[in-house]
This record gives C-alpha cells, structure tokens and sequence, in this order.
C-alpha cells in the first residue's frame, strides 16, 4: 500500500468557538469512513504552524486519496495539499540500487 500525507489548513470561518472543531472533526471522519473505505487511516496530528492538521493514510487507490482530500476541503471547510511519502528506509534503499 501507498503512504499518503494530507496537509490542512483550516479555514479562520469553518466554526465560531473552538469546541465545535470537535463536531466538524467527527463529520468529515464519518464522510471519509462512508466514502472512501479504500484509504486506511494510520494517525493524524494537530500542528502549529503553516498547517493545522497532518493526516497520514495508506491505499492502493490514489483516486480514493484525492476523494478523502476533497471531502476535507468541502465539510472541513479546509485548504489541502497531498503528496505521496516513501517510508525512510525504502527511499534510502532505492538510492543504492
């Protein structure tokens, strides 16, 4: 399977007090879940910087990973950005060969 990072950047209108991130959070989740059961969810970070949410998700179907990144972007109300990650090893290896 394919590794995937989704970075996002939420939108300063997606919600009005910081507690209903929570419900917006669950929403999108059970969108994905419903919508795109060929992308496997491995963990997902809140980040202070550039970016608010780091996502990292494995498939065999890249389709489904852009699917899962406009699904963000339209309930998240959110900006994305995807890029296929090579695990460190991997990427190493391949340079020796």
């Amino acid at each position: 399977m394919a590794t995937y990072v989704i970075l996002s950047r939420i939108s300063p209108l997606a919600f009005d007090d910081p507690k209903k991130f929570i419900q917006l959070a669950k929403d999108v989740s059970e969108h994905i879940k419903k919508e795109c059961p060929a992308v496997k969810w491995k963990e997902s970070f809140a980040t202070f910087g550039r970016f608010d949410v780091v996502d990292v998700v494995e498939s065999d179907d890249p389709e489904q990973v852009a699917k899962v990144a406009m699904i963000i972007r339209a309930y998240g109300k959110s900006e994305t950005e995807t890029m296929p990650a090579t695990p460190w090893k991997a990427f190493l290896s391949n340079l020796s060969k």
